[in-house]
Formats: structure tokens, sequence, C-alpha cells
């Protein structure tokens, strides 16, 4: 069973930067696509990044130039760096993993639209941006 734990949210003032981590287990990570997905009060939850197989990224319009995400692999652990953060940006955080073959994880190819189709989830980590 994969069990995922994220950390690393906050508050921030806009314009500022966070690293979000995701710890994982119970899985072999060169078999899984992870991502980062958010919730804001009032809405539904939607892609923010994900990473492949093989290192291949896909991210929202609205995060690209601004957030990087990244894996160790070794450490099975998920980050993801939040530059340049904006209040539209504060949101539950959660970390997601999925099996190569579902929606959204291909070897060489992740989709941020469509990997929590069939992802694992993590409990989620809040960040908060002040104006």
């Amino acid at each position: 069973q994969v069990q995922l734990v994220e950390s690393g949210g906050g508050p921030v003032q806009s314009g500022g930067s966070l690293r979000l981590s995701c710890t994982a287990s119970g899985y072999t990570s060169s078999r899984y696509c992870v991502g980062w997905f958010r919730q804001a009060p009032g809405k539904e939850r939607a892609g923010v990044a994900t990473i492949g197989v093989h290192g291949s990224t896909s991210y929202a319009d609205s995060v690209k130039g601004r957030f990087t995400i990244s894996r160790d692999n070794a450490k099975n652990t998920l980050y993801l760096q939040m530059n340049n953060l904006k209040p539209e940006d504060t949101a539950a955080y959660y970390c997601a993993a999925a099996q190569a073959g579902a929606p959204g994880c291909a070897f060489g190819f992740t989709d941020v639209q469509t990997l929590g189709v069939a992802a694992s989830w993590g409990q989620g980590t809040q960040v908060t941006v002040s104006s």
C-alpha cells in the first residue's frame, strides 16, 4: 500500500518561496509517476505539477516558470519548489502517486491533468500566501 506524507507548508508573504516535500513508502519509485495537486476552499482539487518515471514533467499553466517539481528516488521523496508565490496559490497541497499504466502515467510521459484519476493520496499540507 502506497503511503505519502507531505511537509513544508505554512504561511508566506506574496513573492516569497516555499519548498514542499513528500515522503513515500510502499511502492517501487521506478514504476510510479508522482505529483502535486492543490485544493482551495470552495474549489475542486486541481493538478499543479507531475513528474514521470524517467523525469518528464507536466505543469499547470498557472505555475509554469514559478514552480519546479523534482524527485529523489533514492530517498523516495518528491519536492515542489514554489517561488514568487501569489495569494491565489493559497490551498491545501496534496502529494499523489500513480502506477505506470494508470491515467496520466506512462514510461516517458506524465500528464498533470489526468494523473489524479487513479492515484494514491497524502493527507495534505496547507500553504497560505498573504498579500
